[in-house]
């Protein structure tokens, strides 16, 4: 379908901003699809600086797609620590796993084989095959919309199947077919530098004459969601057992947040309990039975905010006269010096951090 004038004013003038405007990132003009995916896959929810040094760390420690296969789980998770959004890392490591051992490490070369793959979706599918391959598929990431429904002043609510239909042909319409990646980078990046979510650079940006959301003064309105998250409190009391050299750690297995990260055993209530509750709750009597113990203290409550959960957790650092006898087979003893060699949620690491000491808890 040939592009409107709009159309063709916003291609031509997106292109000739982004040859002097580029941005220098490690990834850029790569071909390995590989290392394409990895960036890819770190970069979704994340943002450039803070996923930089996780690619650097993780091209350095897994170089080919059979090395990453090949690690230990514990290994790669505790790289990602600190990234959030753990089912990246488990659907990274799932999926080197089958290109390696199922494609013999070739890695899908048509844009339907890479969105089959575990953890790519519509945009990452669209990015790694005109990034790797110079296939023609328009990315729409939420710099994409944002760009999109200022310039065309587009009022449909991107987070419904119609706004997602809508932006996903419009997007394709004004594709450099013959240059699919540098028209892809070009919008990224058009949306992460110069049409930014607040404050962006109207006054010398090259779709100004034609953007209507700075006719229209639509700026701060678009684009438009039309459903707000609504996020649940969460109370955890993570019990901090400490005896001699060992501490005790919980290993997170069940379908919840932080699968595979490790933390303390828990109790979760629904609110935050003094040490009297704590101790008559159900489920600290269970864990503890009739093991002689001590609490030395409890910290100041910790706050982690997740996409659709807030999280506050008080730690209680409790010496163990014995050791600890429970059915529960999360949990085991580690001594305390080796503590560093496991990957937790965010909010232990606050707890740590708190502490000063990573190594001597108590």
């Amino acid at each position: 379908m040939k592009k409107s004038t709009k159309q063709q004013f916003f291609t031509k003038n997106l292109l000739v901003w982004f040859e002097t405007n580029d941005r220098p990132l490690p990834w850029k003009g790569e071909k390995n699809p590989y290392y394409i995916w990895l960036s890819e896959i770190i970069l979704q929810q994340t943002r450039v600086e803070q996923g930089l040094p996780y690619f650097e760390k993780f091209k350095a420690a897994f170089p080919t797609v059979f090395d990453l296969a090949n690690a230990p789980s514990d290994k790669v998770m505790k790289l990602w620590e600190g990234l959030g959004y753990y089912s990246r890392a488990r659907n990274l490591h799932f999926t080197a796993k089958f290109i390696a051992e199922e494609l013999n490490g070739v890695f899908p070369d048509t844009h339907n084989a890479i969105l089959g793959l575990k953890g790519v979706g519509p945009y990452t599918a669209a990015a790694i095959a005109s990034f790797a391959f110079g296939l023609p598929h328009a990315v729409v990431d939420g710099n994409v919309f944002r760009v999109l429904s200022r310039v065309f002043g587009i009022k449909t609510p991107i987070d419904t199947t119609q706004g997602k239909k809508e932006f996903n042909q419009l997007a394709a319409d004004l594709l450099a077919k013959k240059i699919p990646a540098i028209y892809n980078q070009a919008i990224m990046d058009f949306g992460a530098t110069q049409c930014t979510p607040a404050n962006p650079n109207c006054a010398i940006c090259p779709m100004q004459k034609k953007c209507t959301a700075f006719g229209d003064k639509l700026i701060d309105i678009l684009p438009v969601k039309s459903k707000k998250i609504k996020k649940r409190d969460r109370f955890f009391n993570y019990l901090v057992f400490k005896r001699a050299d060992t501490i005790i750690l919980n290993k997170r297995s069940q379908k919840d947040i932080w699968l595979n990260l490790y933390d303390f055993p828990l109790v979760e209530t629904t609110a935050l309990l003094d040490e009297p509750a704590l101790t008559k709750h159900n489920d600290f009597q269970q864990i503890i039975g009739t093991t002689t113990y001590s609490i030395r203290k409890a910290s100041k409550p910790f706050k982690q905010l997740l996409t659709h959960q807030k999280i506050v957790a008080v730690f209680w650092e409790i010496e163990l006269k014995a050791e600890l006898l429970t059915n529960e087979s999360d949990f085991f003893e580690v001594k305390q010096k080796n503590i560093n060699n496991f990957a937790f949620p965010k909010i232990v690491d606050l707890y740590f951090k708190d502490k000063s000491l990573y190594l001597e808890l108590f």
